[in-house]
């Protein structure tokens, strides 16, 4: 859910390829042949899901980067040679097809008018599954969510080497979980409600207790988007009633960048409550995943009530504003505001120290009985 590696969350530099356009690409960039191709959700690129009658394995996404992001292409490197890496190490993650040139990426011109917009294309291994999005999420699948972020975060940070890693420090970059205090200048798309209260507060909030004590959290690389639609599941049980998942697919390394260990444990609880029956008590179990890996300490803790309410308000405030420059994608663009809304009111009417105390004895309840 990313745009640019400056404040703007999204401006006007979404692809808009017609599936002739993305046929040709395929084949004049990779020599593939496309038997069959339809088009992908996205926030702000352009996806396609191609396959093709020859050449390696047959499914494929066509993943064309929005023009703001293009123009940094170390970002892009990075970002596909961290998923590189990653499907070495083990990780469900795809890997990039090459371009006839031998190159992972292809800078592309978006139409045969002079001055038409620049695109870079890849051609990512298309994985299986099921997203987390559709399934109803049990405690283990939770758990192993919680126990994934904290292994690939811990992966990058400690063992990923490449000159490109540096463009992962991206200071403005509107989705890293340190710029909450960043949304004041996007409130206006709420209009003026109950909810743009909340938000305001969140954000008070977040400059006065969370961003003083940034520094003594533990760096690392973020996915930074481990939401319901990026991780693909499938069943490894016939069990209809008690179904245990795996994941069989990371996706969408777009908004990784420098942050903390605790920021990627509170992106994930915050797109594991959208879609569950019983919100508030997914974070215990994505927590004593986490830290099954990695244990918080007590001040990374202490910030995770805010993280969570600063997530739900980064991606509730965005939305809005995106929706207002997009307004024929809007459907795709609120997917989290549908409930995301009824989440963080809960959140703030239960109260900080409500809520942590349901996720912490949750966590410690696996201490003492931990998943095979």
């Amino acid at each position: 859910m990313s745009s640019g590696n400056n404040c703007e969350p999204q401006t006007l530099t979404k692809p808009t390829l017609g599936e002739r356009e993305a046929v040709e690409l395929v084949d004049r960039v990779f020599g593939l042949k496309v038997s069959w191709i339809t088009s992908l959700p996205s926030y702000d690129d352009q996806n396609f899901h191609v396959r093709v009658s020859a050449g390696g394995a047959d499914e494929y996404v066509l993943k064309i980067t929005n023009s703001e992001d293009s123009q940094e292409p170390d970002l892009i490197e990075a970002q596909t040679q961290a998923m590189m890496f990653l499907s070495a190490e083990g990780f469900p993650s795809a890997t990039p097809y090459l371009t006839k040139d031998g190159s992972i990426m292809s800078l592309e011109s978006g139409g045969t008018r002079p001055g038409s917009q620049k695109y870079m294309v890849r051609l990512l291994t298309y994985l299986p599954g099921t997203p987390v999005a559709k399934i109803t999420t049990n405690a283990q699948i939770l758990y192993e969510i919680g126990r994934l972020a904290a292994s690939m975060d811990k992966a990058l940070t400690e063992n990923f080497q490449h000159p490109s890693k540096k463009s992962l420090h991206r200071g403005q970059f509107i989705w890293n979980l340190a710029n909450v205090p960043l949304l004041d200048q996007y409130i206006y798309a709420l209009g003026q409600n109950e909810y743009r209260a909340v938000v305001e507060q969140v954000i008070e909030q977040f400059k006065g207790k969370v961003i003083p004590k940034l520094s003594s959290f533990r760096a690392c690389i973020n996915h930074g988007d481990l939401n319901d639609h990026n991780i693909l599941v499938d069943s490894s049980s016939a069990s209809l009633e008690n179904p245990q998942y795996r994941v069989s697919g990371i996706l969408d390394f777009s908004d990784m960048s420098y942050g903390y260990y605790v920021f990627e444990v509170a992106i994930a609880i915050m797109y594991m409550m959208i879609e569950s029956p019983d919100p508030l008590s997914v974070g215990g179990h994505v927590l004593a995943g986490f830290e099954s890996v990695l244990l918080l300490t007590a001040e990374e803790r202490g910030a995770l009530f805010l993280l969570v309410s600063g997530r739900f308000a980064q991606s509730l405030v965005i939305a809005a504003h995106t929706a207002l420059l997009y307004p024929e994608n809007k459907e795709y663009l609120t997917i989290t505001a549908k409930t995301g809304w009824k989440h963080l009111m809960t959140m703030f009417e239960m109260g900080q120290e409500a809520v942590e105390k349901m996720w912490f004895e949750t966590a410690q309840a696996y201490m003492h009985h931990a998943p095979a």
